[in-house]
């Protein structure tokens, strides 16, 4: 099961300099695995991270999704969080989150 944390949309200014003319919208959410819920076990969070591009005539979807990151849903909040301010796409949100393992996890 998941839940919608947040989105945004990346400002045009910076699609724009990067050559980019069409929206772009993140969204984040917060993953609980219902199976250890169901069983009264404390559950484990994790995030998933979907980016979405809004091409003329197309749409492009890009996602990543971390199923077990953290028991404490505090710290998955405080990373969905610094997720969403910093407009993290999911193409970088292994390698941000291994640089963070040691303050988050």
């Amino acid at each position: 099961m998941k839940s919608f944390y947040g989105g945004v949309f990346i400002e045009r200014k910076k699609l724009e300099g990067e050559g980019i003319r069409y929206p772009i919208k993140i969204e984040y959410y917060k993953r609980i695995n219902e199976d250890e819920i169901i069983k009264k076990e404390n559950p484990k969070y994790g995030i998933s991270v979907i980016k979405t591009e809004y091409i003329p005539n197309n749409m492009k979807v890009e996602k990543k999704e971390i199923k077990y990151l953290s028991d404490d849903e505090g710290k998955i909040n405080n990373l969905l969080k610094l997720f969403k301010d910093n407009e993290v796409t999911p193409i970088a949100v292994e390698e941000i989150i291994s640089d963070l393992s040691k303050k988050f996890f």
